[in-house]
């Protein structure tokens, strides 16, 4: 099954599903390891990743793009990307789609945020108007040449003009052809069952630890009436904590050996990493070459 189908029978399914958010391919890989059944990866992330700065679109489409593919080839989960403002107008929308789509996503989103926008648990977001923004929707659904790549619209108007306008913005949204709609960062449960009863398409929470809007468990979410609960930063928050601790204790004690509990060491790491494939596929294409010089394939590991 591709990608993009399976990704989509996911959504449309009756369970919630859980999708953590990766910041490269290693925590991507990890991610499927863990058993979820897709992944996803945004401009927070990335911009916290490879800049070491906030996520206020430093990153051009083309970098995002890159590092969605390397994401996508890592994985044999599907993978749904952040698409940020569609980087442009109309025309940007329809080469940003065309090309996450090339990188082998199985679905995007695009925000209504005015450029350059920010990570939609911030303050100071502006958005384009609705009209604008129905017309990137269909240009973005129009872009695609996989009818199961999937298309959600993400509005940031909640915290610009409040719960009515995001919910009229939502709707539209649907109305537009998005295949999910988001809308970020409802401050309480109450505000959360509202945007899922009155907006009749699948539905996205944000889990930002840290953010505007409460934690919840996946199944708390399917009860309000969410179909995906993402967890978009938790890798990252993760990481930046490990390799926080770690360098603090190899500062303060000038060596790693009382912290090694808490990292995955050498063969281990290989084996996340699939070194064992790697050797496997080299033997297997070397074999004649081995077998004609007297080689033992393991004195070359």
């Amino acid at each position: 099954m591709k990608k993009t189908t399976l990704f989509k029978k996911l959504v449309l399914d009756g369970e919630i599903l859980v999708l953590p958010g990766a910041y490269d391919a290693l925590s991507a890989k990890i991610v499927e390891q863990a058993g979820f059944k897709a992944v996803t990866f945004g401009g927070y992330p990335a911009s916290g990743s490879l800049l070491a700065k906030p996520d206020v679109s430093l990153l051009t489409m083309t970098e995002m793009v890159n590092q969605a593919r390397y994401i996508a080839e890592a994985v044999g989960i599907p993978l749904f990307a952040d698409g940020d403002t569609g980087h442009g107008n109309v025309t940007n929308v329809t080469r940003t789609v065309r090309e996450f789509e090339r990188a082998g996503v199985a679905g995007l989103f695009i925000e209504d945020q005015m450029f350059p926008k920010r990570c939609g648990h911030m303050e100071g977001k502006q958005v384009i108007s609705t009209d604008e923004r129905v017309a990137k929707i269909k240009a973005a659904v129009d872009a695609r040449t996989d009818d199961d790549l999937m298309i959600m619209a993400r509005t940031d108007s909640l915290a610009v003009y409040g719960i009515d306008d995001a919910i009229e913005r939502g709707t539209r949204y649907a109305e537009a052809g998005a295949d999910i709609i988001f809308i970020e960062a409802p401050p309480s449960v109450k505000d959360m069952r509202r945007v899922c009863r009155e907006v009749n398409a699948p539905m996205l929470a944000n889990m930002v630890e840290g953010g505007k809007t409460p934690i919840l468990t996946a199944k708390e979410l399917q009860k309000i009436g969410y179909s995906i609960a993402t967890f978009p930063l938790s890798t990252l928050y993760a990481a930046a904590y490990g390799v926080r601790s770690a360098m603090d204790a190899l500062f303060k004690t000038g060596t790693t050996a009382g912290y090694m509990d808490k990292m995955i060491t050498f063969t281990n790491f290989n084996n996340l990493v699939g070194l064992e494939k790697v050797r496997a596929t080299e033997t297997y294409y070397y074999r004649e070459l081995f077998d004609k010089h007297h080689i033992n394939p393991e004195e070359m590991r």
